[in-house]
């Protein structure tokens, strides 16, 4: 996240509001300082696999989707690793 056209702030508004969907969908019930650390780097884990797959995202919007495709995969990790 932050790539060529994105500035540090604009990452962590966007990793903020990708983690806090995240956490809605996943039902869980993070921070405000989580959702965002969620956010961002779901964003950079999910951008680098789905960069390998050859996919990519351009934008916020695209770095939303996979903030919160990546924040969903961190969260389910996190349950399936405390159990």
């Amino acid at each position: 996240m932050g790539g060529a056209g994105m500035g540090w702030i604009a990452a962590i508004i966007i990793g903020g509001i990708a983690g806090w969907i995240a956490s809605g969908l996943m039902k869980s019930d993070t921070g405000m300082v989580m959702n965002i650390v969620l956010g961002i780097v779901g964003a950079v884990i999910a951008s680098f696999v789905f960069g390998l797959l050859g996919m990519s995202f351009g934008g916020w919007i695209g770095q939303l989707i996979a903030g919160v495709v990546g924040a969903c995969v961190l969260i389910g990790g996190a349950r399936v690793l405390g159990k």
